[in-house]
């Protein structure tokens, strides 16, 4: 354990430049440049809240941060898993001409992702102070799900990361996958109006749902975390972690003889 961390310790400096160069390139040639990072999410919340109103439930004031907050957390997992997916075959020419650890590749794009995420999380703010949302203790139990976000994000991004080189319509596949996961995570609708229905095990199983739950919980309702939510999340999160750094770490040597 202590020569992977010196190890990573000799990259941190390249690893922090890959970062800034996965920021940069997002934004390239962009007018409105981060700014866009705290307008785009507004607009959608915008639209949204407009078009589902109907699927809200009534005296819901803060159905529009129920919206922002899912989304947020959302996009997020969409965009990190999708960019450490795509991070080997992107970084090949590199790969091929000096020797650098291969996670460093998916892991800058998650780091990369996350910052810009965090970037985005003063809208939230300014929603909840035009809604009147009250702050309690709660909103620093908030941070918790944040880390168990990143933490599956970068363990789903490096199972990924290793599969998308040895087999390239993952990336369609992916595509497909998150959809359903995006409908599976009440992003733009309550619960109550499928659960009802007996469909209540599609969000049981569903970890994303899990870590948003209780991010609205901390946030909007300023209730404590569901335990059960919280127990199925860590555990998810970090044992995809386990299997993707396993399977990353398996799979890397072979990675050469197929970009």
């Amino acid at each position: 354990m202590k020569n992977h961390i010196t190890n990573f310790l000799k990259y941190d400096f390249l690893l922090s430049e890959l970062v800034k160069k996965d920021i940069k390139l997002k934004y390239r040639r962009s007018i409105l440049g981060l700014f866009w990072t705290l307008l785009e999410p507004l607009l959608t919340m915008l639209v949204l809240t407009v078009v589902f109103s109907k699927l809200r439930s009534k005296g819901d004031e803060y159905f529009p941060l129920y919206i922002l907050t899912g989304r947020l957390l959302y996009t997020f997992f969409a965009n990190s898993s999708k960019a450490a997916m795509k991070a080997i075959r992107t970084n090949s020419g590199m790969i091929k001409k000096v020797y650098i650890p291969k996670y460093i590749y998916p892991l800058s794009n998650v780091i990369s992702n996350f910052l810009i995420f965090l970037l985005s999380l003063p809208v939230v703010v300014l929603v909840a102070i035009v809604l009147k949302v009250p702050v309690t203790w709660h909103v620093i139990e908030g941070i918790i799900p944040l880390v168990l976000l990143f933490i599956m994000s970068l363990g789903v991004g490096m199972i990924l990361s290793a599969m998308a080189v040895f087999f390239r319509d993952i990336e369609y596949l992916w595509s497909v996958v998150l959809m359903l996961i995006m409908y599976c995570s009440a992003i733009f609708y309550e619960p109550e109006s499928v659960i009802k229905n007996g469909y209540a095990w599609v969000f049981t199983i569903n970890p994303l749902y899990a870590i948003i739950t209780n991010f609205r919980n901390s946030i909007i309702y300023g209730t404590s975390m569901d335990i059960n939510a919280l127990i199925y999340s860590t555990v998810f999160s970090f044992g995809s972690l386990i299997i993707g750094v396993w399977f990353f770490y398996k799979k890397q040597d072979k990675f050469i003889l197929n970009i």
